[in-house]
């Protein structure tokens, strides 16, 4: 990366297999493991793509703080991004059971938890698309090419163990994040 803070300007290089393109207003990315979709701020920044790296320009005053950190934070996307379809994301989470043994299982697009807090009905929650489960012994590992939804599968699920009504220093039983969403190491 290199960067000309006069200008205003980020040059990022790309991994190989890598395309953006940006038209109405969205970013298009596209990789090896898949495609992201996400809104970008045309109206502030340009994006030009050529051959293996990608250029980044305000258009705004670059002298403002406000104007650079909005560069920053969308080199920091746009390398989160390509990280992602090349690589691949993954988080972990930790099934915890003190009082009644807890049964977690993928059953196509959802997670369904059997036994939660000694309930009768399983609890269940969808992964967002794009996102796949594996449960291994008390590790539930999430996998996928886009970090915002593999960690909006991870909350999902974390969300659907909250317990209400008990005192939560007794009552610790859930499934909770060890390990955020994060690039996959090059292997």
């Amino acid at each position: 990366m290199s960067t000309d803070a006069t200008e205003g300007r980020e040059v990022l290089e790309l991994p190989k297999g890598v395309t953006f393109r940006v038209a109405d207003r969205r970013l298009h990315a596209k990789g090896p493991l898949g495609s992201v979709d996400r809104p970008f701020p045309s109206d502030a920044l340009t994006l030009e793509v050529t051959g293996t790296t990608a250029t980044l320009t305000l258009r705004l005053p670059s002298h403002r703080k406000r104007s650079r950190a909005l560069l920053r934070t969308w080199v920091a996307h746009l390398r989160t991004i390509s990280g992602g379809v090349t690589l691949g994301v993954e988080a972990r989470l930790k099934v915890v059971a003190a009082h009644f043994p807890m049964k977690v299982q993928v059953k196509g697009e959802d997670i369904v938890i059997e036994n939660f807090l000694g309930e009768k009905h399983p609890r269940s929650t969808r992964l967002v698309t794009g996102t796949k489960a594996e449960v291994e012994g008390d590790i539930v590992r999430l996998t996928g090419y886009d970090v915002e939804q593999v960690g909006q599968s991870a909350a999902n699920i974390e969300r659907v163990t909250h317990i209400r009504d008990y005192d939560p220093r007794v009552f610790q039983d859930g499934i909770y994040l060890i390990e955020r969403a994060h690039l996959k190491e090059a292997s």
